[in-house]
């Protein structure tokens, strides 16, 4: 396992598990806007 650094002024993206939609708005984090699927940050490793 990695440790992973954040910036907290850096921007965050975010993928859609059902869609593959990819948004770029950290004010976003919840469902997608397209499908309405669930998002992952796509800075952290999937298990």
């Amino acid at each position: 396992m990695r440790d992973v650094t954040q910036d907290a002024g850096e921007e965050m993206t975010y993928e859609c598990f059902e869609c593959g939609n990819i948004v770029v708005d950290p004010t976003t984090v919840g469902n997608c806007p397209e499908c309405g699927g669930e998002l992952r940050n796509r800075g952290m490793p999937i298990e």
